[in-house]
């Protein structure tokens, strides 16, 4: 890698104090009381600068704790199943009113068994799109098939879709046998149905035992909406399937990194279960498999996403989609695995998955997979690697396992414990005055032409990630800023969470006449 100084402008590189500090011991001798006291004084000199409306809000104690996710019990479960290329995926887009399974014209892209959000007439529901089923299915086609018999067993009811225009095939006859089993109610689903004209091939579908065959054509949107309100009418208010409801909010993990790292192998090994398809060719798992996961005594929600490739301008098809679908992911989980491979050099591909994870905004772990394969003696040289090409990221949890034995999997929770909880943190907006204070005191900022820029008051915006925002007299350097954030961490923790140092530069009020 290349070196990141030779690249960076004399002014951007972080601002370097000469000599020690005292300041941790310093800020430690004041008292809380002390720290609000000097707060409230700094706070009331800012009525002699310009402030706008959302400064005022701001300084009011307005605070957003990104607390917007807390279900109380688990929504009820559709799973859709049929053959491939039936239009599972297609009817899935069609309901959720988006682009989110993988389409393509190729049978079989949708592999592994994946859960969505949905919902019709203000009734929220989780969808399960399945990989598709064929009888006498071999190799991977036998694990996909696999999975689509488990999400049966796991949903409250069943959409089965059929190709209205082939008929009934064996695949289909198999499918009913199956179905037939589980004593899940079942909704017939004829695809393809464009017109009246075609409705008439509905009519064999009345041979699966099934009662009345739904016509639909999930590409223009024909019949969807009836279709779903017959859904409402089978689905309870709440799961009823058993060891699915949950009280309080999971807290929720996407586990990241690129193609074959092995993520699914992880999420197995973590699950238990053989929940993903594994296989050797790269880049098997193309959607995010949601898993809910008993680990250290608690249930967390783990995300497997499709690994991201090169670059998205070289992506075709479902790898594009799928590289979408991660950041997606991202944004919907709270914390970041960046799954890392030891036996391999570490990739301009994994420098650019990180850099994804930092600017999402989640917290941070890294795991470095096949660590048990590595002797003493290179254990040695990869700790000064990483210490040399992940700097950047230095405040990041590392734990070393292996995620095809599941060797040191338990050293994931307090990882996982300890990022959360500085994601979470909020400091005192006292106690946060009091540091720049000392800080400032300390090392001022360098004069600029002639001027120097003073920290007026600071105060935490928000966290999940922790976000301050410090009213200055002018522009504070990049360096001095990334000082500032370096210090923070330092002095509060704030282990496995990126933070934002932003400013709003105000001017003096003009004195009335």
């Amino acid at each position: 890698m290349s070196d990141s100084k030779s690249a960076t402008p004399a002014d951007d590189q972080e601002y370097v104090p000469t000599g020690t500090d005292q300041i941790a011991e310093r800020l430690a001798a004041i008292s809380d009381e002390d720290a609000d006291a000097r707060a409230a004084g700094l706070l009331a000199g800012l009525a002699n600068y310009e402030l706008d409306d959302a400064d005022a809000a701001l300084l009011s104690g307005e605070f957003d704790d990104g607390e917007d996710y807390d279900p109380t019990r688990q929504n009820p479960i559709l799973a859709i199943v049929g053959r491939p290329n039936v239009g599972k995926s297609t009817l899935v887009n069609r309901i959720l009113g988006r682009r989110e399974a993988v389409v393509e014209d190729t049978p079989g892209v949708t592999r592994d068994r994946v859960q969505y959000d949905a919902d019709w007439s203000g009734r929220p529901f989780t969808l399960v799109d399945t990989g598709g089923w064929e009888r006498d299915a071999r190799g991977l086609d036998l694990r996909v098939a696999e999975q689509a018999e488990i999400a049966v067993e796991m949903a409250d009811a069943v959409l089965l879709v059929v190709d209205a225009i082939v008929g009934i095939t064996a695949s289909d006859e198999a499918i009913v046998r199956m179905l037939r089993k589980s004593k899940k109610p079942v909704i017939l689903v004829g695809n393809k149905i464009d017109d009246l004209v075609q409705e008439a091939d509905l009519a064999m579908l009345w041979g699966l035992g099934l009662g009345e065959p739904l016509p639909v054509s999930a590409v223009h949107g024909r019949g969807v909406a009836d279709m779903l309100d017959k859904v409402l009418e089978v689905l309870p208010e709440f799961s009823a399937v058993a060891g699915l409801e949950r009280t309080g909010g999971p807290r929720r993990v996407a586990l990241i990194g690129r193609p074959n790292v092995g993520k699914s192998s992880l999420l197995n090994k973590l699950a238990g279960t053989e929940r993903v398809v594994v296989d050797n060719v790269a880049g098997t798992t193309r959607d995010p498999v949601d898993e809910m996961i008993e680990l250290g005594g608690r249930t967390w929600r783990f995300v497997d996403t499709a690994g991201i490739r090169r670059r998205v301008h070289m992506q075709q098809g479902a790898d594009f989609y799928a590289s979408l679908r991660t950041q997606t992911a991202l944004e919907k989980a709270e914390v970041a695995v960046v799954l890392l491979a030891v036996d391999e050099v570490l990739s301009e591909q994994d420098v650019r998955i990180l850099q994804l994870a930092i600017e999402s905004g989640r917290a941070l772990v890294l795991a470095y997979n096949k660590w048990d394969l590595m002797d003493d003696e290179r254990r040695k040289y990869l700790e000064r690697e990483i210490d040399q090409d992940l700097a950047h990221v230095s405040w990041a949890p590392r734990v070393n396992i292996s995620a095809l034995t599941g060797w040191h999997k338990d050293k994931l929770v307090p990882a996982l414990d300890l990022a959360l909880e500085n994601w979470d943190r909020r400091i005192p907006t006292g106690r946060l005055n009091a540091f720049l204070g000392e800080l400032v005191s300390e090392h001022p900022h360098p004069v600029r032409g002639g001027k120097q820029p003073r920290i007026l008051f600071g105060t935490q915006a928000s966290n999940r990630p922790p976000k301050f925002v410090l009213f200055t007299t002018g522009f504070l350097d990049p360096g001095y800023r990334r000082f500032i954030t370096r210090r923070l961490r330092e002095t509060f923790g704030f282990e496995g969470t990126p933070i934002e140092v932003a400013m709003r530069v105000r001017e003096k009020r003009s004195k009335k006449k």
